[in-house]
């Protein structure tokens, strides 16, 4: 079993899609960078707030000081533009997906699923020689410059993204989404949309989307595998993310998404592609010159450049390649099912939500009061969250039990610092979670102070027993816009 992955994995192939993939990630990390600087998203989300919700273990990770954000989203400016380029693409790489890292593990209340995608790409992208053709790295020394390489760095990128397309059908098939929610409550405010914006008010249509998606995930992404259905299954995910970008605010991931499908085709299919557009374009010249057929069309077998082929590595360091792959593809499969640990109902109590790509799968609004109790004297202060939190922070941490938690001990650890040692805190959260009326979601009673963060599942979070609203019917959806 172990030869046939080897051989698979280390089968010679052709560099272009990967080259074609790595000038498409520096110009999406190029755009979204600029992004950041456009609509000073910096400032607003790393330097305006006076408190970040870390990740667990991560407490450590924060801002720079003064101006150093606006420096290090410019460093990743620059980081991208060099692996587009293929300029000292490994360090470039490298120091990327460090200094992303670093950005998403700066705040809970910015987890994106596309951003969590880019931070495992740009770990992928570290190893996978992505500067063998078309990059400043083999201009400067040609000794690398390849046009075949060995299979597995394709396959590496091609597994990542089929894991992602899977789970995101996978998770779908749950109560709610099966029944229309929540994506009833955010298609009622675009029915005004042009052409199809009335298809969002009618439950045939939202039940086709819901159901399709489900179907095109699951069967369509191992479609994608198959050469015969690929082409087809590609138009329905292209047309599905330019919906997608369209309806909703979902940033790069459709971009990113397109890019990740077409690496399931031949890789050669750019180079072949580029040589349909060069005849083309010869032959149009040609013609309006008078001319006849020239370099191109005149190539023949013994003519044509035979393709550099890559130095594959010894067969002792293809095992371990190959195990590295292995366990990679593994952990990524069962990382996500790790709610399945936790009795709690995922999307209620947010255990094991993250980086499992439940994707759109939830809203939730919730309201927040904390009150701060010296345990002596008995007094008891009141808590402006404006005084604390942005007003994104507020929205998403009132329904996460963890932020909820993590902000506990910030108001703690702050009335420590003013010589009130022995205080407990506690929060009234009521949620409403897909159009459910809102309820409780943690025991009021208990003392958050004296609760220890953990990666365990916890008894203060309260269970959800609120059905879901029935449909409103189309005029109400119609009417709520």
């Amino acid at each position: 079993m172990l030869d046939k992955i080897r051989n698979y994995l280390f089968t010679p192939v052709d560099i272009a899609s990967l080259v074609f993939f790595r000038v498409c990630m520096g110009v999406i990390m190029l755009v979204e960078v600029y992004r950041y600087f456009d609509h000073n998203w910096i400032k607003r989300f790393y330097m305006d707030p006076d408190f970040y919700f870390t990740y667990y273990g991560f407490g450590w990770v924060q801002p720079w000081p003064g101006d150093g954000m606006f420096w290090h989203f410019a460093a990743l400016g620059v980081l991208a533009f060099m692996i587009l380029v293929g300029a000292f693409y490994r360090i470039a790489a490298i120091l990327f997906f460090i200094g992303f890292s670093y950005v998403f593990l700066l705040d809970q209340a910015r987890y994106l699923n596309h951003f969590y995608l880019v931070m495992l790409i740009s770990f992928l992208m570290c190893f996978v020689p992505a500067n063998r053709a078309l990059s400043v790295d083999a201009w400067l020394r040609p000794s690398i410059r390849a046009d075949m390489i060995p299979r597995w760095g394709i396959a590496l990128i091609v597994a990542q993204f089929e894991i992602v397309l899977i789970y995101a059908g996978l998770v779908k098939i749950n109560p709610d989404w099966l029944a229309l929610q929540p994506l009833t409550l955010w298609l009622a405010g675009d029915t005004a949309l042009p052409l199809i914006g009335w298809l969002f008010a009618e439950k045939w249509a939202l039940a086709l989307g819901s159901y399709g998606v489900i179907v095109l995930h699951v069967i369509g992404a191992p479609l994608l595998l198959w050469r015969k259905t690929r082409p087809y299954v590609f138009v329905l995910y292209l047309c599905f993310h330019l919906m997608n970008h369209t309806v909703f605010e979902i940033g790069i991931f459709p971009w990113m998404t397109i890019v990740g499908t077409l690496m399931f085709f031949p890789s050669d299919w750019p180079r072949r592609l580029w040589q349909r557009f060069a005849l083309a374009l010869e032959g149009t010249i040609e013609n309006m010159r008078g001319l006849r057929r020239g370099a191109i069309a005149a190539m023949t077998p013994d003519t044509v450049p035979q393709p550099v082929v890559a130095r594959m590595p010894g067969k002792g360091l293809q095992t371990v390649m190959v195990v590295g792959f292995v366990l990679w593809c593994a952990g990524q499969v069962l990382i996500p099912l790790r709610h399945y640990a936790y009795p709690s109902q995922v999307a209620w109590s947010e255990e094991g939500h993250r980086f499992a790509w439940r994707m759109k799968l939830r809203s939730k609004r919730g309201s927040a009061r904390f009150v701060i109790t010296e345990t002596r004297s008995g007094q008891k202060w009141g808590v402006d969250l404006k005084e604390y939190l942005t007003r994104k922070q507020r929205r998403t941490m009132a329904c996460r039990p963890d932020m909820i938690l993590q902000f506990a001990h910030h108001l703690r650890d702050k009335m420590n610092a003013a010589d009130v040692p022995d205080v407990k805190v506690t929060a009234d959260i009521f949620c409403s979670l897909n159009g459910r009326t809102p309820k409780r979601l943690i025991d009021p009673d208990v003392d958050l102070a004296a609760e220890e963060r953990t990666l365990a599942s916890v008894d203060w979070i309260l269970p959800l027993d609120e059905p879901l609203p029935q449909w409103p019917g189309p005029r109400r959806l119609a009417r709520s816009n």
